[in-house]
């Protein structure tokens, strides 16, 4: 039960975030807002301030914030109507909601780098025959200090400094073993490996496996905040690279798009770990969030900013029946998506089997 509420709580903070910058940034240019509604179906709380209706319903999969004139059914032409303001300020409200969740997600990176986060020490628990380590005289209970003079204190640190280096190889070892420190020059052996994007690529292997030795790690206030920056960008670059390997197929969608049955399944996970792990999820699907929602597809804000762009190509916007058309096919496949990523996680996650044992004995 408390999975079930953390995840509806950061479901609801994902949506909030998106919305809210949609409603400032409309706010500032001047154009009014409606409706700035949470959630959809039955309405549990509505009550209208300024002139803006707020409401949060049942069903918390999703929101939106109903803007002035935003489809050319309803504009009349006012001054503070969507469609009344240049592009440039269009371009803002509809960026802004990606924006605020992409700031988040860096946000819950910084405090992470901050507060600290738990991880492994490099202390050696076991050696692979036939690799470096085991033959220079490396053994089980050794703790790796540098690299070739250069400090490790974790074994994500280790694993940067050795990874790339190319088969062959030698590089200085230091390790504390008793109190004392000893180095050792440790031939490098490249090996091939999938990494999380499934592809395969060589890697150097110094031939150990890390202890069940964990260290809590925090950094300072500033060097956190660019941790959480790097964070943040290596995050997108890679989805980016994942979203392209799925475009051209080398990549299986099946296997990597969730929807909200996974994101429960990943918080409930999250939970059971603690208030990193927590933080590193909505991080995560924080910058998710703000990158799919920048894809050029109908219904998306990044569809939008399609069509902002062809209304700055063609001097003037879509016809109605035009952006009638574009948007029908939007929401259309949005759903098919959404379906599709539905029952894909019914299976994946081993919903169906659980269904099945119900009624079929």
């Amino acid at each position: 039960m408390i999975s079930f509420f953390i995840f509806i709580f950061i479901l609801g903070l994902l949506i909030i975030v998106h919305e809210w910058g949609h409603f400032i940034a409309s706010r500032r240019v001047g154009v009014r807002v409606e409706k700035f509604s949470i959630g959809f179906g039955p309405r549990l709380f509505t009550k209208v301030r300024n002139k803006t209706e707020y409401s949060l319903s049942a069903i918390p999969f999703g929101g939106y914030v109903k803007l002035a004139g935003d489809n050319l059914d309803e504009y009349k032409g006012g001054a503070d109507e969507y469609f009344s303001k240049p592009l440039k300020q269009r371009f803002k409200i509809i960026f802004a909601g990606a924006f605020l969740n992409y700031i988040m997600g860096f946000l819950c990176f910084w405090l992470i780098f901050f507060i600290g986060f738990p991880t492994l020490t490099t202390k050696v628990g076991g050696l692979v025959d036939g690799f470096g380590a085991k033959e220079s005289g490396i053994i089980s209970g050794d703790k790796i200090i540098s690299i070739d003079n250069k400090k490790t204190l974790t074994w994500p640190e280790l694993q940067a400094a050795v990874q790339m280096r190319k088969d062959k190889s030698k590089v200085d070892v230091m390790v504390l073993r008793e109190g004392q420190e000893l180095n050792f020059a440790v031939v490098i052996r490249e090996k091939p490996l999938k990494d999380v994007l499934g592809e395969k690529r060589n890697i150097g292997l110094l031939g150990i496996t890390p202890a069940d030795e964990i260290v809590q790690i925090k950094y300072g206030f500033f060097k956190s905040f660019f941790m959480g920056m790097n964070k943040a960008l290596d995050l997108s670059a890679l989805t980016y690279k994942a979203l392209w390997r799925m475009i051209t197929g080398n990549l299986s969608i099946k296997d990597s798009v969730t929807g909200p049955l996974g994101m429960y399944y990943l918080t409930s996970k999250a939970a059971s770990i603690g208030l990193v792990a927590i933080l590193h999820l909505m991080a995560a699907l924080s910058i998710s969030l703000a990158i799919f929602n920048l894809l050029p597809l109908p219904a998306l804000d990044g569809g939008h900013i399609v069509l902002l762009l062809i209304e700055k190509i063609r001097g003037k916007a879509l016809s109605l029946r035009a952006e009638r058309i574009f948007s029908n096919v939007g929401m259309s496949l949005l759903i098919t998506l959404a379906v599709a990523v539905f029952y894909n996680d019914l299976i994946r996650f081993g919903w169906i089997d659980k269904v099945n044992k119900l009624f079929i004995r």
